[in-house]
């Protein structure tokens, strides 16, 4: 008999911890799906992801792959489709590295420079990324600069390989090279800059579609979104982007600082977006082109970009109007149209001058910035393969939680989520705690 009593004791004992797994875990899964909803996104994450890069900083993919460049082509090393690599530029020459495609998927090569905060830059001077085939033949060259501002930033520059019919040039399978390079050596600092490398390939659709640009389109700039900003800090990379949907956000920016967010967008999808700098206590100045505002597609190439100078008072820059997100965009002539090709994570991005130091000082000052979604959710073209990185071209279902459709009806099912997350828990919870309690009850008395 006393066995038999030790034996419940013991069980009953063992389901304690049982129980506590069970509720913990539900606690767990409760949290995840909260933070995914519009207002709980990304918040620790953007404030450790800001806590980490100091002012003009950049903070580089975690899982980049160290590569040094090459002089030459004979020499160039391999980057892999779908990852992320780390290299310096010098002031001088060309670095290479080589890409191994086939004849049937889009490529994509994206290099983000970071110059030293402290280098002098002049308006013209960045990066210049080509992409060449085994023959030397062009298949794209395109440069970004530092613009009027001359604020050593991170620039961005990509490269691309189309799969195009009518074309004669790099549509074969097999080795092409990426070129990267300074666009004005001469009124460059002399130290090396960090390059992050990104590659990319997009498959093609299964079924052949439109060949032409959609051209009638929604023009007109909405109302930028109104109410009471939620505070958002921003990441310093591509990488450590704060992830945010359709709403008001609030930071604090530094002069010399750049702050990446992340916005899933989904096909047929339009991007609408202002920044809003606070004015300074002392309005007595003026930095050229000092708030910088810029949207980049999935593969981290510009869409679009706006800067505004600063006077000390309250300033504002928008995006122009942009067309909404599809995959015959491509055909386009327009730059901008172009690069809204495909469906997925657009990053905005913000930097203030580093020369609005020296009349308005140090800072931190308040910025606010207003995303609003456009247009009508889509269907995409339907890939024959997977791209790679997998699901790049794409918005994942938690992705779409967190960046809802426009009106009312999109917070409204946003808290019916909640709603119902939160009744599911409480039931969860509350079995939990009858599991508990009549497992207590059990127990025999000492």
């Amino acid at each position: 008999m006393g066995r038999w009593c030790t034996a419940r004791r013991s069980a009953a004992a063992g389901r304690v911890p049982v129980v506590v797994a069970v509720l913990a875990a539900v606690l767990a899964a409760v949290l995840a799906t909260t933070a995914a909803l519009p207002g709980a996104t990304s918040f620790a994450v953007g404030r450790v992801a800001g806590a980490a890069g100091a002012a003009g900083g950049y903070d580089f993919a975690d899982d980049a792959v160290r590569i040094a460049g090459a002089s030459a082509t004979a020499g160039a090393e391999p980057l892999a489709a779908g990852a992320t690599y780390r290299s310096s530029l010098p002031r001088n020459g060309t670095l290479y590295y080589r890409l191994e495609l086939d004849a049937a998927s889009d490529a994509y090569v994206s290099v983000t420079a970071v110059p030293g905060a402290d280098g002098e830059v002049t308006a013209v001077d960045g990066i210049r990324v080509s992409v060449r085939d085994a023959d030397g033949g062009s298949c794209s060259v395109q440069s970004a600069t530092f613009g009027a501002a001359r604020s050593p930033r991170p620039v961005t520059a990509r490269g691309m390989r189309e799969i195009d019919p009518a074309a004669h040039r790099c549509q074969d399978s097999g080795a092409y090279y990426v070129g990267v390079e300074r666009t004005r050596p001469q009124d460059s600092p002399p130290d090396d800059w960090d390059l992050e490398l990104t590659v990319a390939t997009e498959p093609r659709p299964r079924e052949t579609g439109a060949t032409k640009a959609p051209e009638a389109w929604d023009s007109a700039s909405p109302e930028p979104l109104p109410g009471e900003p939620e505070r958002r800090p921003g990441g310093h990379g591509f990488a450590h982007a704060t992830l945010v949907g359709q709403g008001v956000w609030r930071d604090d920016i530094r002069p010399g600082e750049t702050l990446y967010y992340k916005v899933p967008v989904d096909w047929g999808r339009q991007v609408y977006a202002t920044a809003e700098l606070a004015g300074s206590a002392d309005a007595s100045g003026y930095a050229t082109g000092a708030l910088r505002l810029a949207l980049h597609n999935p593969v981290r190439g510009e869409v679009d970009d706006a800067a505004r100078g600063y006077t000390g008072r309250t300033t504002t820059v928008g995006l122009a109007p942009l067309p909404p997100v599809a995959y015959p965009n491509r055909y386009a002539t327009a730059g901008q149209v172009g690069a809204l090709r495909f469906a997925g994570d657009y990053y905005v991005v913000v930097h203030l001058a580093a020369q609005v130091a020296d009349d308005f000082g140090q800072g931190p000052f308040a910025l606010t910035l207003r995303l609003r979604l456009g247009g009508s959710p889509g269907t995409g073209p339907g890939y024959a393969g997977e791209s790679r990185p997998k699901g790049l071209f794409e918005v994942s279902a938690q992705d779409r939680v967190a960046a809802p459709a426009v009106g009312a009806a999109d917070d409204d099912l946003a808290m019916k989520a909640v709603a119902v997350g939160g009744i599911g828990t409480g039931s969860l919870l509350l079995l939990g705690l009858a599991v508990w309690t009549a497992t207590a009850r059990r127990r025999p008395r000492p």
